[in-house]
């Protein structure tokens, strides 16, 4: 797949030449203002002008919310596996923030040619990478909780739990220390995997070439960069696959416990375990819309594929948006800290009473001073 890096500029790398521009009969409201003047330019209205618009927004939003989230969650003993998951989460949606700003200048046209070489050699592999990262975080969460609720080690008759006497295998999630090695792990393969984006892009760049990521890589980085695509791709399949057996499990052993238990903290048990399926969500939102697009917009990029310049332009478009539905997640992502995380919950709105109460007694004195 030859479309991570594409994007920087607007551009897009094709595997050969076609003569001749077809005419943009119907997508006259993508590109009402941009027409294109070579094959290998697929930028639009949406592209130039609405995605910066909602970069800056989702940038300036995830930014004072994953703020936030890191000054509860640092100041708060890591002691679970949940708590370790969702302290990655934090960092890895931080290192995707980092490259909004870059990225917006991009799609503005600013920054010259040698900013679109620091992106293709350095800002893209930090994007997907913190990406990927927080998709297989969200899959351990997702494991974690299954076998907490599903699988738990000690049950309780009058709880929501299963009742079943034995231990899971997978228990050992819920330990903070192995929770951190696979933490190290996890980090550890991703970076493995794409460091050598990095260092393998890394032929002469100028301003010609600049805008167009792969004409910066060896033949090796070209191979090289096919691999770890598929392979990137490959972990967002499998942690789908875990999210669909492990949250159809709890559903079922919800629904079970709905019907056996008939008491008062029914509701309350009700109430925690609907909080579980948010990550669900922000996974379903976020990334199976761009994971589905890259399907076809990656085989348009093969020069056998045939696809006319109508179909790839708008196939970019689609790419782009899913592309943002993506980083989206670095503002959803604090609503799972909030629901699933009771100890962030407590300490942030133990810091808001706070705060609150402080300034009653402020305005209380100012108003007896005066």
């Amino acid at each position: 797949m030859l479309d991570r890096y594409e994007s920087a500029g607007n551009s897009v790398t094709t595997s050969g030449d076609c003569s001749g521009v077809p005419g943009i009969t119907g997508m006259d409201h993508l590109n009402s203002t941009h027409l294109p003047t070579n094959q290998s330019d697929f930028s639009s209205v949406f592209t130039n002008q609405v995605l910066p618009s909602l970069y800056l927004v989702i940038g300036v939003v995830g930014a004072a919310l994953n703020g936030v989230a890191a000054w509860i969650f640092f100041r708060v003993p890591a002691d679970s596996g949940l708590v370790v998951y969702l302290k990655n989460m934090v960092v890895a949606d931080l290192l995707m923030l980092s490259t909004f700003p870059f990225r917006l200048a991009l799609q503005l046209d600013l920054g010259g040619w040698r900013l679109h070489v620091i992106f293709c050699r350095y800002l893209a592999v930090l994007f997907y990478m913190s990406m990927y990262v927080g998709i297989l975080f969200i899959g351990l969460i997702s494991l974690e909780r299954y076998t907490k609720i599903v699988r738990p080690s000690s049950p309780s008759p009058s709880s929501c739990r299963s009742r079943l006497g034995r231990a899971s295998s997978l228990q050992f999630l819920q330990n903070a220390k192995f929770a951190r090695v696979l933490a190290l792990l996890t980090w550890s393969l991703l970076l493995l995997c794409n460091m050598p984006n990095v260092i393998l892009t890394s032929l002469p760049a100028n301003e010609n070439n600049s805008r167009r990521c792969m004409e910066l890589k060896t033949p090796l980085g070209v191979q090289w960069h096919k691999v770890s695509t598929y392979f990137n791709v490959s972990l967002f399949w499998a942690t789908l696959l875990v999210l669909a057996f492990c949250y159809a499990s709890i559903a079922h052993r919800v629904y079970q416990s709905y019907r056996r238990v008939r008491r008062d903290n029914s509701d309350v048990c009700r109430k925690s375990n609907r909080s579980i399926f948010s990550i669900l969500a922000v996974f379903f939102i976020c990334f199976v819309p761009y994971h589905v697009c890259r399907v076809p917009y990656t085989h348009s990029q093969l020069p056998e594929s045939g696809y006319s310049y109508n179909t790839r332009f708008l196939l970019f478009q689609f790419k782009e948006g899913t592309l943002f539905l993506s980083a989206l997640n670095v503002c959803l992502d604090p609503i799972i800290y909030f629901l699933m995380c009771r100890t962030f919950r407590e300490s942030l709105l133990r810091k808001l009473s706070g705060r609150v109460r402080r300034r009653s007694l402020t305005t209380a004195q100012s108003l007896s001073n005066i």
